[in-house]
């Protein structure tokens, strides 16, 4: 999506952060309402505090964001009307940049569309529950995502192939027991 820009959030988008969820999920139709718009912006208030927040702001308004804390991404919504337009992929980015040793979060069962666009990103299924611990009291996924491996740098084979005897072991890796390193 152009003409969309990431930033930190501040306190002063706790609001639209928690405008933006509220459509989201009011377009979720599965979901129980539970908490008015009032409580919602006071609790996202507190995420806005006490998390890693990014918003995109389109438009000057904030359209989307993601919050993680912990190694987990607690929330990843984008309002409806810009859905579907590679806004949630740049937030992976984001999330998946602030947490470079990986992620885990909670999705609902229903959500077929978030699970679908995460698994497209690497993320694998850890679990399935009944919802038994979850306030909206529905099935849910717990998802992971673990970054590949990084594979070494030509400076960094080097290195890792000469360590110890000033040469690189042959083919294989090793040289048997009692003779020198070709």
């Amino acid at each position: 999506m152009t003409g969309v820009i990431l930033r930190p959030a501040d306190p002063a988008d706790a609001a639209a952060v928690a405008e933006v969820f509220g459509a989201a999920r009011a377009q979720m139709t599965y979901l129980p309402v539970l908490h008015s718009p009032e409580e919602d912006a006071r609790f996202f208030a507190a995420v806005v505090d006490e998390a890693r927040v990014e918003v995109a702001v389109g438009d000057g308004a904030v359209i989307g964001f993601a919050a993680v804390r912990a190694g987990w991404l607690e929330h990843l919504y984008v309002h409806p009307a810009t859905q579907r337009r590679g806004l949630g992929n740049r937030l992976i980015d984001w999330a998946q940049g602030a947490s470079p040793e990986g992620l885990d979060l909670w999705v609902f069962a229903q959500n077929n569309g978030a699970q679908a666009l995460y698994r497209a990103r690497g993320w694998r299924e850890v679990r399935r529950t009944d919802g038994h611990a979850n306030e909206e009291r529905l099935p849910d996924v717990h998802m992971r995502w673990t970054p590949p491996p990084r594979r070494p740098t030509p400076t960094e084979w080097s290195v890792r192939r000469t360590k110890g005897t000033g040469t690189s072991a042959p083919r294989g890796g090793h040289s048997a027991p009692g003779t020198p390193s070709a």
